[in-house]
């Protein structure tokens, strides 16, 4: 079987980088502070409902596929006899 090595590597990423739920209440702080035009551009592109709709999206396929490969990998573990047969 071949190994998805990129996928995993998205997977894990996507696991790492948070949510952007966080990084837009973030984003609304530092704009509330200081109105730094590129904190402004950050919150706009955090804060469009299609980015947070894909961020939930990619951050649930992640996560039901690592659900789905540790469920077969227990299911597999539980397959093998004792014994070799």
């Amino acid at each position: 079987m071949e190994e998805d090595t990129t996928g995993a590597a998205w997977r894990a990423g996507i696991r790492q980088s948070g949510s952007i739920e966080r990084d837009c209440d973030a984003f609304a702080r530092l704009v509330d502070e200081d109105q730094d035009p590129a904190e402004v551009c950050y919150y706009e592109a955090v804060s469009d409902p299609q980015a947070r709709a894909m961020n939930r999206a990619q951050r649930s396929y992640a996560g039901q596929y690592e659900r789905r490969l540790r469920r077969l990998a227990h299911q597999g573990r539980d397959s093998v006899e004792p014994g070799g047969g």
